[in-house]
């Protein structure tokens, strides 16, 4: 028995409906090698594999692929917006309120959403989007250490 192929990123480009691009290629893979990427460090890593591309294709070929459901935009209040691969499976986020790093952490409890409502008040939730707030272990060392 064979193993079954993942597909490349032009197939899953296909798959969502969209039109496969040079730079759809190389953004979709720039997010997926990043970590929480924001826009600017999205466009940088395009460049290095494509050249050139304008901000603006980045937040439309952006927009496409959270919209297909290829990548996550993540908007931590107060920051700007980031990006990830990592979709499907409503994982939740730490942030650091101090250096801003943000690390993934797997569901609260249960499956998704992960989170019952109080009152849902007759929505069909879906997802649930929690963010927690604190200092990463080298900012709390650092000011324990101050």
């Amino acid at each position: 028995m064979t193993e079954p192929q993942t597909p490349t990123t032009a197939e899953e480009l296909r798959g969502a409906g969209l039109r496969v691009t040079a730079a759809r290629v190389a953004l979709l893979e720039t997010v997926r090698d990043g970590d929480h990427l924001g826009v600017e460090a999205i466009a940088s890593g395009v460049r290095d594999r494509v050249g050139h591309i304008s901000v603006q294709a980045v937040y439309d070929a952006l927009s496409a692929l959270t919209e297909a459901g290829l990548v996550r935009r993540l908007e931590p209040p107060g920051s700007p917006a980031l990006y990830e691969g990592r979709v499907g499976d409503n994982h939740h986020h730490l942030v650091c309120r101090s250096c801003g790093a943000v690390v993934d952490v797997d569901c609260a409890v249960g499956h998704a959403p992960c989170l019952t409502a109080s009152d849902d008040r007759g929505f069909a939730i879906d997802e649930a989007e929690v963010i927690y707030w604190g200092l990463c272990p080298q900012c709390s060392q650092a000011k324990a250490g101050s």
